[in-house]
């Protein structure tokens, strides 16, 4: 245990451990105002004690020896120097108390530095989210499939900016289809290329957490970074690009096609999506879903699942995913008979 020395008395059905904490730690362990102890004490069935720089831990022998676990994790983190808060000690106990994870360090997956930019840094916060991470290093193609707030297109963007940074690419290719633009656009003021910005905004959105907004006019003119419907994209070969195709659940089929024959030499892709937020009218399947049945066996493709326990938005926003799954398990019987919105448009 990174920095900590625990030392564990066992007596009949209770234990007790003490560590020391590195003076170093502690202020970062404990957090502002003891907030992050005071999480700790939530979340954990051992008692806890401070009384300088040394914690005591008491409780059955089982809980005591996990509340070491958790606290060799954040005291690591600590160390590290990384910026502990409650939302970092609730992760570093669910990744240790999820059976999947058995064998990785939250210490590890909490301190993965991606990005850095002026004193804010982007790395994952879920263990899935740095697998997604790992497999976007991996793997030339990556599907990130998961519901709102999972990161899944905030990390692929940090992804592109530090290849583009490392000189892995010569430039970033952003693109989404603009399925709501499908029937309005005409009826919509301006230019074209007013009219399909909204669309696009989100992704701007990102690029400006991520690189000097200054700079970005200039890199746009000089095409080193491109931000473009999907419709863009037929017809051409990119060579030497990290690529991202956003809101993947509303392609059909044929434009999951076309897109991902896009691919030059020297090139990554990665697709993004979310399966319960499908938009096509008619009732056209959505390119994401097939795509999973037809390229599932290939080499060098490789699929991420996120779900509502990697959503790293207010915590209100997991407990809506599984609210909306549940009522969506409930629907599946009278779905066919409900119209979805885009036929509801179509038809007045």
């Amino acid at each position: 245990m990174a920095g900590s020395q625990p030392g564990q008395s066992i007596s009949g059905s209770s234990a007790q451990s003490r560590i020391t904490v590195p003076e170093s730690a502690l202020l970062a362990l404990l957090g502002s105002r003891d907030e992050n102890l005071r999480t700790t004490e939530n979340l954990l069935e051992a008692d806890i004690h401070v009384r300088g720089n040394e914690l005591t831990l008491s409780g059955p022998p089982a809980e005591v020896a996990f509340a070491e676990r958790v606290f060799g994790e954040l005291i690591t983190l600590a160390e590290r120097g990384q910026q502990l808060g409650p939302d970092a000690v609730r992760r570093t106990v669910a990744m240790l108390t999820d059976e999947q994870a058995e064998g990785e360090s939250p210490a590890e997956v909490l301190s993965l530095d991606i990005l850095s930019r002026r004193g804010r840094t982007i790395r994952p916060k879920t263990l899935n989210q740095k697998r997604y991470v790992d497999a976007i290093d991996r793997h030339t193609i990556v599907f990130g499939i998961g519901p709102a707030g999972t990161g899944k297109t905030y990390l692929a963007m940090a992804k592109a900016v530090q290849a583009l940074q490392a000189k892995q690419v010569n430039r970033i290719v952003l693109t989404r289809p603009a399925v709501e633009a499908g029937e309005s656009l005409g009826f919509l003021p301006g230019t074209l290329y007013e009219k399909i910005d909204p669309y696009l905004r989100p992704l701007y959105d990102a690029l400006h957490d991520m690189i000097d907004p200054e700079s970005i006019p200039k890199l746009m003119a000089a095409g080193t970074i491109e931000v473009a419907p999907l419709a863009y994209m037929r017809g051409r070969t990119l060579n030497d690009a990290f690529i991202i195709l956003d809101e993947a659940q509303n392609t059909t089929p044929e434009q999951m096609k076309m897109f991902l024959t896009r691919l030059g030499f020297g090139s990554q892709v990665v697709v993004t999506g979310d399966v319960t937020q499908i938009d096509l009218s008619g009732g056209a399947r959505s390119g994401l879903l097939v795509v999973q049945e037809i390229l599932g066996g290939i080499d060098d493709v490789h699929f991420a699942q996120l779900t509502s326990t990697d959503v790293v938005r207010h915590r209100l926003v997991s407990e809506i995913v599984d609210a909306y799954a549940r009522w969506d398990a409930t629907q599946e019987p009278t779905r066919r008979l409900v119209p979805n919105r885009a036929d509801r448009r179509r038809r007045r």
